[in-house]
């Protein structure tokens, strides 16, 4: 298929699996929001199932295509920087929509085999590089060498996967929980000797 192709065909199935929901969604609604027709999609891909399984795919893509894109040279900016990324802010593009569609999707997870494998995969990149810039900054005496990198990726994923859960589902205001993540790292894993969020400026 064309990247082009993809590409209308992705935002398409995102834009209608945010107004639609999961159970309500038909490959219908999701050409209905393209140029192209129902037949087309169903050259493409076997069916609903088939065509989400490539749409969590392509959101790994560009979820890991924003982490590659951070230009961060000491473990302290690039942490917060990977916060940034995984937990955006009210503000910044699309992102109500993104979390609307990962919701949709994992809540899908324990019954669709390739839904689950999708979002494990997700889960375990996003793990490995906060494992990876954790033990960065343990080993440049810039984090606290008391921290347990496994451990702390995996309380950071946890409440990151929590914030974004009550954000999409009950409305919740992400700012107060983001900024809780922040003080978190600042007074737990940062050294006291490191530049504070505020000072490395994470964008």
């Amino acid at each position: 298929m064309p990247e082009e192709t993809t590409d209308e065909l992705m935002h398409a199935t995102y834009r209608a699996l945010c107004k639609h929901g999961y159970a309500s969604l038909t490959m219908r609604d999701i050409a209905d929001e393209s140029s192209k027709c129902k037949a087309t999609l169903h050259y493409h891909f076997d069916g609903k199932r088939d065509l989400l399984v490539s749409f969590l795919e392509f959101l790994n893509e560009r979820f890991t295509r924003k982490i590659a894109a951070i230009d961060a040279d000491d473990p302290t900016t690039r942490l917060f920087a990977l916060l940034d990324v995984a937990c955006p802010d009210d503000e910044a593009d699309d992102s109500d929509m993104f979390q609307t569609a990962m919701l949709e999707l994992t809540a899908q997870a324990p019954y669709e085999t390739g839904y689950r494998d999708r979002l494990r995969e997700f889960e375990t990149y996003l793990t490995g590089e906060f494992e990876s810039v954790l033990r960065t900054g343990i080993d440049a005496g810039v984090f606290d060498d008391g921290v347990d990198p496994e451990r702390t990726a995996e309380f950071l994923l946890t409440t990151i996967n929590g914030t974004q859960t009550r954000r999409a589902a009950v409305g919740h205001d992400a700012a107060e929980m983001r900024q809780m993540i922040y003080d978190y790292v600042e007074t737990t894993v940062v050294s006291d000797e490191s530049p504070r969020r505020t000072e490395v400026h994470a964008e």
